[in-house]
């Protein structure tokens, strides 16, 4: 059974984003430290925009083959003109909204959401599912979340997007590591308690 790991930056109250979604203001914790790691660890999660500006395009995959995300932050690839932005995965969009997916590596998942993610967990695969946002989506999925890869940036929002937008649920995690870097940034890692 493959795992559906929720790796997403966070600041340090536990936002995602801005009111709006934006989280732009964590891009400056992505110093040559951070990229290091992601290359190391995680170089799936890098863009296809990104792997292609810093030369990376040949990476391997070391985690995850299949990407999910909610039509909330693929908006945000679409509005910059980006189709498929993690075009070196399988990339699975949720969205009741859009009506055609405008790249053909991209898939719409329109209706049961989990009942899709179930049927990608049982694939086999050496690889796992990347859930890469958004709040609702996450929320959608939080019992079928298997693992939370917490990218902590050293920034209090105050309000904005919660990691999870659910309703009132709680779900035992068993911290697994954290890493910390120079810049203030930390990396958690957990598993689901079960």
């Amino acid at each position: 059974m493959r795992h559906l790991t929720y790796f997403v930056a966070c600041s340090i109250d536990g936002f995602i984003g801005d009111p709006s979604g934006d989280a732009s203001s964590m891009y400056q914790y992505v110093d040559e430290e951070f990229l290091d790691f992601l290359k190391t660890e995680y170089p799936e999660t890098i863009s296809a925009g990104g792997r292609a500006a810093l030369g990376l395009e040949g990476l391997e995959s070391r985690r995850f083959d299949t990407v999910v995300q909610g039509r909330a932050s693929y908006q945000l690839a679409l509005d910059a003109g980006v189709t498929s932005p993690y075009g070196h995965l399988r990339e699975y969009v949720a969205s009741r909204t859009v009506g055609e997916s405008p790249d053909a590596n991209v898939t719409l998942i329109t209706e049961d959401l989990v009942g899709k993610i179930r049927e990608l967990k049982a694939e086999d695969s050496e690889l796992g599912i990347w859930l890469c946002g958004g709040s609702r989506v996450a929320g959608e999925l939080l019992d079928e979340v298997d693992e939370l890869v917490i990218k902590t940036y050293p920034q209090v929002y105050g309000s904005g997007m919660p990691m999870f937008g659910s309703d009132f649920a709680v779900t035992d995690f068993t911290l697994d590591s954290v890493r910390a870097f120079d810049n203030g940034a930390l990396v958690r890692k957990y598993s689901r308690k079960r």
